[in-house]
């Protein structure tokens, strides 16, 4: 039967989940859906995920990025760029600031710095430099906001900074790293529909799952808003209603077909089967004469028919399984 409607995937599968790493499988994608579907959510998910980092600092007694400190082992650029690689959760849209106070000789961290109400270190044990001195004193003043995948400095300076503050590359994306695989499928009698498998790794500021949902909640906002040409000037909530209501008509007509499409096969003549003849013979003087009739009988039924054994039965398997039956 030729195809003329593309059926829906299933809902997102978990595979493992292992702090801030999963795996997600998609099953039953129309053929080619899979890449089209795993490139398009690993772009949003990359690109499109709020999250937190430092936009601009003050060191005092350093007036430029250059600038080496005395007592600290690392130069002012080295100090950045690990500062660079702090991960930080806001929770409020508002930039905040946030201060590190050294004083003595150790290795800073980043969980010695002092935060806002609204401002957590995800990475505390990162390293951001060695204080060799016990006179030396540390004090660095860090503003913290919100943004989206990577904004450069230059962007940065186009806000006005307040005197002998740096700005800094931001890199806000809260997505370590994310990747997808796509491998063929057995729906009914096709082989080559799509399993689309997901592996992202954030950096706590969003669970796996989390990442995983709200790439797929932007595609379809994306989607809804350019839904239907004639119903550009609808309310949002008007148009997710259209959506959901074609959705739904899609679901009947899906469990519509695949009924009367198994009504068809059960009807079946084992004959066009392609059965060995040993089986045919075996199956016609049992009086089993139809899909329907082997797929009502067990393994062991089919074993006590004469002339049928184990080969007959495994045969039998393999074919109805092509149509995605299992014996009884």
């Amino acid at each position: 039967m030729v195809e003329s409607n593309i059926i829906l995937p299933s809902k997102p599968r978990l595979v493992s989940e292992d702090g801030n790493k999963g795996v997600y499988e998609i099953d039953n994608l129309y053929p080619g859906y899979g890449h089209t579907l795993g490139n398009s959510l690993r772009r949003i998910i990359l690109s499109s995920l709020p999250g937190a980092a430092i936009t601009s600092l003050k060191i005092d007694g350093v007036d430029h990025e250059f600038a080496i400190m005395d007592g600290v082992k690392e130069d002012v650029l080295n100090i950045i760029l690990n500062l660079k690689r702090v991960r930080f959760k806001l929770l409020t849209d508002e930039p905040q600031a946030v201060n590190l106070k050294w004083k003595g000789v150790g290795l800073v961290k980043a969980g010695d710095i002092e935060l806002a109400g609204q401002v957590e270190v995800l990475t505390p044990d990162q390293y951001i430099c060695e204080v060799t001195d016990k006179k030396t004193e540390l004090n660095i003043e860090m503003y913290v906001q919100k943004g989206l995948g990577y904004v450069s400095k230059e962007e940065l300076q186009k806000d006005k900074m307040s005197i002998g503050h740096i700005a800094i590359d931001s890199i806000f994306t809260p997505i370590r790293r994310v990747s997808y695989e796509v491998e063929n499928m057995r729906v009914g009698d096709s082989t080559n529909y799509n399993r689309l498998r997901i592996s992202v790794e954030t950096d706590g500021t969003y669970s796996p799952r989390e990442a995983v949902e709200r790439s797929i909640e932007i595609m379809i906002l994306q989607l809804q808003s350019i839904h239907d040409f004639k119903g550009l000037d609808e309310k949002p909530e008007e148009i997710i209603e259209a959506v959901e209501k074609e959705i739904s008509d899609v679901h009947q007509e899906k469990e519509v077909a695949e009924g009367e499409d198994e009504k068809e096969i059960m009807k079946m003549r084992i004959e066009d089967l392609n059965l060995s003849t040993r089986t045919l013979n075996a199956l016609a003087n049992a009086k089993i004469r139809t899909v329907g009739g082997m797929a009502r009988k067990s393994a062991e039924d089919l074993l006590a028919v004469e002339g049928m054994g184990d080969k007959g039965v495994q045969e039998i398997k393999r074919t109805l399984s092509n149509f995605g039956i299992l014996l009884k």
